[in-house]
């Protein structure tokens, strides 16, 4: 509209703007740079100079302690199984809406659970960390954090970061932070414009991450926070929530690992080595489903693993069947490697102790803490291993969080083996009688 057509309340307005700007440009010191800058208006592309870290002073690298220990409720710790469609896409929750299992805490703070939530506001500078590490992944959760708090979701990071420039994925939750505040990537990407109730205090937000290959994506209540290019890719690391100052909770962590690749492609069982000298049957049935039936034998992959996450589905034919997921196996000898157990038998019933180790327990070293799935019924297996390091997830609940502390040693039955090793599926015994509908791995690097 022109000028002349303008409200007179318009004229001076813009008359008004004009002199202001003019008078700026003759002043020394004085421009737009100076004013308050709109959210919208800073860059997000660039680090801002000389923004502080969270990480300055970083925690003292005393050895990680398991948190506190809690009663378990079996019928909550099930209510907390997420639905098939969920888990047939690797979801499974990190929190178990009842207890710190998976987690391990580094410094000192007063992190604990209360009514389905993790919640710390005191002590000092500390993490919880993932026990299980994550390469290429997608992770939800939602958090509430008080006025003045400064936290944050630390992603692909070691358990002691020293910079949030270097060593991890920090995604801030801190609604003062002036340079990197809720929805950046500290000291790598700002957010960008978002409305303001995406960043109020003490209400529940949602974060929606994905990280593959050298993206980061992080969007905040279904808004597009920010998208980071790293030049130097970080390897696979743990999930870590940072405590530095306020009142901050969580709720409802869960992730799932990206780029799995099926083994079972082939109606002909081609990436895999029979051996049919062995009682134990296998071979792809009219359903186009895995049919493992028979006595004692192994089915191998031809390809090699170190560290990796696996996905399956599995179903139990028939009551307290007996099998497993071998892993890091020296190729060719039967069924030598570390074993991942399928066994949905429960002592009187009880969920909370197994038969049989456990689908999910890691056999003759830890049972799964409860049986979280039953015979007769599809269910789904997460099983990750990084290091020393083995967890596994049935139907989205973390059953097993084992580190191998024996010395090294190339076969796994004596000792720690991280070299890679083939992946055998398990017929146990003339009872057998096993489904699988996938078998996925991704290969960390």
């Amino acid at each position: 509209m022109p000028i002349s057509s303008a409200h007179p309340g318009t004229v001076f307005s813009l008359r008004f703007g004009c002199l202001l700007l003019l008078i700026s440009s003759l002043i020394p010191g004085c421009s737009r740079s100076d004013a308050p800058t709109a959210k919208s208006d800073v860059p997000d592309s660039e680090p801002a100079e000389n923004a502080p870290d969270v990480l300055e002073n970083p925690i003292a690298k005393t050895p990680p302690a398991i948190p506190q220990t809690y009663e378990i409720n079996a019928e909550t710790l099930l209510a907390a199984r997420l639905p098939a469609e969920q888990t047939g896409e690797g979801w499974v929750r990190l929190f178990d809406n009842q207890t710190l299992f998976g987690w391990q805490l580094t410094g000192s703070a007063n992190w604990r659970v209360e009514d389905n939530r993790i919640v710390v506001d005191g002590g000092e500078k500390s993490f919880l960390v993932s026990t299980s590490s994550w390469n290429d992944f997608e992770l939800e959760l939602e958090f509430k954090a008080d006025e003045g708090a400064s936290s944050g979701v630390f992603l692909r990071t070691p358990l002691y970061p020293e910079s949030s420039k270097t060593d991890c994925y920090n995604i801030r939750i801190a609604n003062d932070d002036a340079n990197y505040p809720t929805g950046s990537i500290a000291l790598r990407k700002a957010v960008a414009e978002l409305p303001a109730e995406a960043t109020a205090a003490d209400r529940w937000h949602r974060y929606k991450i994905r990280v593959e290959g050298n993206t980061v994506t992080v969007h905040l209540d279904d808004e597009l926070a920010c998208t980071y290019e790293d030049a130097a890719p970080l390897p696979a690391g743990h999930v870590s929530l940072l405590h530095d100052q306020g009142h901050v909770e969580f709720r409802d962590i869960r992730i799932r690992p990206l780029g799995l690749q099926s083994l079972l492609a082939e109606e002909n069982l081609g990436q895999w080595k029979q051996y049919p000298e062995y009682e134990g049957e296998f071979k792809i049935n009219e359903e186009g489903l895995l049919a493992i039936t028979g006595g004692s034998g192994q089915l191998e992959t031809r390809d090699s693993f170190a560290d990796f996450a696996m996905l399956t589905r599995v179903r139990t034919n028939a009551p307290d069947l007996n099998s497993g997921v071998f892993f890091r196996c020296i190729p060719g000898e039967k069924m030598n490697g570390y074993e991942c157990q399928i066994s949905n038998a429960t002592k009187d019933g009880n969920p909370l102790i197994p038969g049989d180790c456990g689908s999910g327990g890691i056999f003759r070293r830890q049972d799964a803490r409860i049986v979280a799935a039953d015979d007769g019924e599809w269910f789904d297996m997460l099983l990750i291993a990084k290091g020393p390091t083995i967890t596994a997830w049935v139907n989205g609940i973390q059953v097993s969080d084992w580190t191998d502390t024996r010395e090294a040693d190339p076969n796994p039955r004596r000792g720690l083996r991280l070299e890679e090793g083939t992946m055998m599926l398990q017929a146990h015994d003339p009872t057998t009688d096993l489904s699988i509908q996938q078998f996925e791995v991704v290969e960390y690097e």
